[in-house]
């Protein structure tokens, strides 16, 4: 007994009489919106439960990776696919001319609408070519690895034979001789065809794929013309055209770094589905992009390797075509630079624990919080229903 009247005279929680306890209508009023309020903040914190959250942490990257990935989607509604080259560059030196390896190129109209299925040229195929009879027709025969095409009087000790129109040009621009009318070389009827050139303007296109470069600095491209390189010189040749009459207005659909993750964000794509527009003459397009490491740590402990990436843009209207000049080309750049910083992002989970601690707090709280309002407004509640009659005050019933 002595034990238990101890024990009472510590409890931190009195009870009053059931005769004190008073109840009314705005009482059960607030009542009900705070038992509502609670359900709330109830479902949100099981709903925040089975969210995965994630930690950012910033180091030095410490990592090197043989090759780049980079994946794109672009989209020039306004010059054919056959006038189109996609070249990459990288500090290193290395040059990936004309790159369709990997590259699939779509012909569209005018209204962005699909021609024909997507091309693809494969690597180490057997060589073939068209051959157009005296009859008209047009048969398709397999090329002679052997073959020697002429030069047209351009030949060196260094280069013997050229098989190629791009041959054919460079052994004139080593030789410094004006290049003869494309008709007349044989190498470069099939590439400067009627046709092709007809279509050079009334088709858009599609350019779709990856690439893969050194894990360095450097850029790649998207120009009208055929693209090769003289002395370690990137050139781009448009004849019989000349740059101003290139629209590069261009819609870039797609653009990433390394693994493509399939819950990638848009702070992680900021290019996607930017659309550039030429305004007037020629125009030259820059992307200048920052890329950062990144590594995904998974709840299970698996990590992906992938990049995030910031851009500035910049554009102008170029004059005449000077081949890569200072004066630039049109078309659109991409310029690109490694970040010597790595971000690691880590996924986690939130314990049962942490949820229970949370959705006390939130109902003490919401609880407390209430009791308040009911007892301000069964305070003013009584201020107002008492008046004065004779001197005395009477509380209206």
């Amino acid at each position: 007994m002595v034990f238990s009247e101890r024990l009472k005279g510590l409890d931190a929680f009195t009870k009053p009489y059931e005769d004190f306890h008073e109840k009314t209508v705005y009482g059960g009023a607030v009542t009900i919106v705070c038992w509502l309020f609670i359900s709330y903040l109830i479902c949100v914190d099981v709903c925040d439960y089975f969210q995965v959250s994630t930690t950012e942490e910033l180091f030095v990257d410490s990592s090197r990776g043989s090759k780049l990935p980079i994946h794109l989607d672009i989209v020039v509604p306004t010059i054919s696919c056959d006038y189109l080259a996609l070249d990459a560059v990288d500090s290193s030196g290395e040059q990936h001319l004309h790159v369709e390896h990997n590259i699939y190129k779509r012909r569209l109209d005018l209204d962005g609408k699909p021609i024909q299925e997507p091309q693809k040229e494969v690597v180490n195929a057997v060589k073939k070519k068209k051959v157009t009879t005296e009859n008209g027709t047009t048969t398709t025969e397999l090329e002679d690895p052997n073959k020697c095409g002429s030069c047209y009087g351009a030949e060196t000790e260094t280069r013997k034979c050229c098989n190629t129109c791009n041959e054919v040009k460079e052994a004139y621009r080593y030789k410094k001789w004006a290049l003869p009318e494309l008709d007349t070389i044989v190498q470069c009827k099939n590439e400067y065809s009627t046709e092709k050139l007809k279509n050079t303007f009334t088709e858009g296109c599609q350019i779709y794929g990856y690439l893969e470069v050194n894990r360095v600095s450097g850029s790649f491209h998207i120009a009208p013309g055929l693209s090769y390189s003289i002395n370690h010189v990137h050139v781009h040749d448009i004849q019989p055209y000349t740059s101003a009459a290139f629209n590069t207005t261009h819609h870039i659909r797609h653009l990433s770094f390394g693994i493509k993750l399939q819950d990638d964000d848009e702070r992680r794509k900021p290019l996607d589905g930017t659309v550039a527009k030429a305004e007037e003459g020629a125009s030259m397009f820059n992307y200048y992009i920052k890329i950062i490491p990144t590594i995904y740590e998974r709840l299970d402990g698996s990590k992906l390797f992938s990049n995030q990436f910031s851009v500035t843009k910049h554009s102008k209207t170029v004059g005449a075509f000077s081949g890569g000049g200072d004066g630039g080309m049109p078309g659109i750049f991409f310029s690109y630079e490694l970040s010597p910083l790595m971000v690691k992002i880590t996924e986690k989970s939130k314990s049962l624990g942490h949820l229970w601690t949370k959705i006390m707090c939130n109902i003490s709280g919401t609880y407390i919080t209430f009791m308040l309002v009911d007892a301000l407004l069964h305070s003013c509640v009584k201020k107002i229903s008492k008046v004065e009659i004779g001197g005395k005050t009477v509380t209206k019933r």
